[in-house]
């Protein structure tokens, strides 16, 4: 098995149990792009690596880059890749199995540090439907609530991501909170002994999931609960996006959303690129997932696992102070979101 991971992300905590489970490890370090898109699939082809896993985002960079690994390899070993850190895009879905390998299993997994394991994740002996998480993983009671506390069942709506019964690698207390209140305000607080992970997210029909994203980033123009992914699943297909990040500012007493874009070629934000972007999510999502403004940015701050962090940028949009400045990997981009004259208007 090979997972592209840093040290300081859960991913890499998460690989004790591949040679646990008798499986070989391969570790890789070093820029995934040094020299070129090629460089991990080079190693999975010549380690014969079985299991491939990424991140969401590399995977939509690749595809950005142009870059058809199957043109180069044929990867006869290959079995599985796997992908977390955020939703998977259903275009990414189709990357893939046309560019990568065609009979492979795609596991589009989520889970959380605080567990250092998953929720939901790939079934091998499943169906995979592009766009869509297959199936609780074992041992997890998994559902989603609406916010009286009710199950949403298939086709019933977004709600909150819970698990109803204690797991193998839940935690059971924080340091330094003797009494217990900071670990059950985290989890137990939003429904009385119920574990909430602050994942929005619905069942599908075929009994899948779909991740929208974190509940606490969630945009709400006009009372309406809108996911974050939802939109970057549309704008980042867009050729000259290479990222993005959307919140919710307060106006007019109400909440408009604000999308931020980081381009391939800085500078190139117009009027026919801002109108494109509009098109493309109204038309992938609908019209109240579009953008009131949108602005350009030259980075979008995350933490050093590598995820955006939409609360730090609304904080910062706001004038409120950061919290933990410190588990930002880049703090300084957080300067590209103040004070920006065009969020006054």
């Amino acid at each position: 098995m090979l997972y592209f991971t840093t040290c300081g992300w859960m991913m890499w905590n998460w690989l004790v149990s591949a040679p646990a489970s008798g499986a070989t490890v391969v570790l890789y370090d070093g820029s995934p792009f040094h020299p070129g898109p090629e460089r991990l699939f080079d190693l999975v082809e010549d380690a014969r690596v079985t299991h491939f896993g990424t991140s969401a985002k590399y995977i939509d960079a690749v595809k950005k880059s142009g870059y058809r690994p199957r043109d180069h390899h044929r990867f006869k070993a290959l079995r599985a890749v796997l992908s977390t850190g955020s939703p998977l895009a259903a275009s990414s879905f189709d990357f893939v199995h046309d560019a990568i390998k065609s009979d492979l299993h795609l596991a589009s997994i989520s889970g959380g540090t605080d567990i250092c394991g998953c929720f939901v994740g790939g079934n091998p002996v499943g169906p995979v439907r592009r766009g869509e998480i297959q199936a609780p993983f074992l041992g997890m009671a998994v559902d989603v609530f609406d916010a009286d506390g009710k199950p949403l069942g298939p086709g019933g709506g977004k709600g909150e991501l819970v698990c109803t019964k204690p797991f193998p690698s839940m935690p059971v207390k924080f340091w330094n909170d003797a009494d217990g209140s900071r670990y059950r305000a985290a989890y137990f607080e939003r429904f009385e002994g119920i574990w909430c992970q602050g994942d929005f997210a619905e069942w599908t029909l075929s009994g899948g999931l779909i991740i929208h994203g974190r509940s606490d980033a969630t945009l709400n123009p006009g009372g309406v609960r809108i996911g974050t992914a939802e939109i970057y699943a549309q704008v980042e297909q867009l050729a000259e996006v290479t990222e993005a990040i959307a919140i919710g500012q307060e106006w007019d007493g109400d909440t408009r959303i604000v999308l931020f874009v980081v381009l391939t070629r800085p500078g190139g934000l117009d009027a026919e690129l801002t109108k494109r972007i509009r098109t493309a999510i109204r038309e992938g999502a609908s019209p109240r997932h579009v953008p009131a403004v949108v602005l350009e940015v030259a980075d979008i701050p995350r933490t050093k696992s590598g995820k955006i962090t939409e609360i730090a940028v609304r904080d910062v949009v706001h004038g409120r102070k950061v919290a933990n400045v410190e588990a930002l990997a880049n703090p300084k981009a957080l300067a590209c979101f103040a004070n920006r004259a065009e969020l006054d208007k």
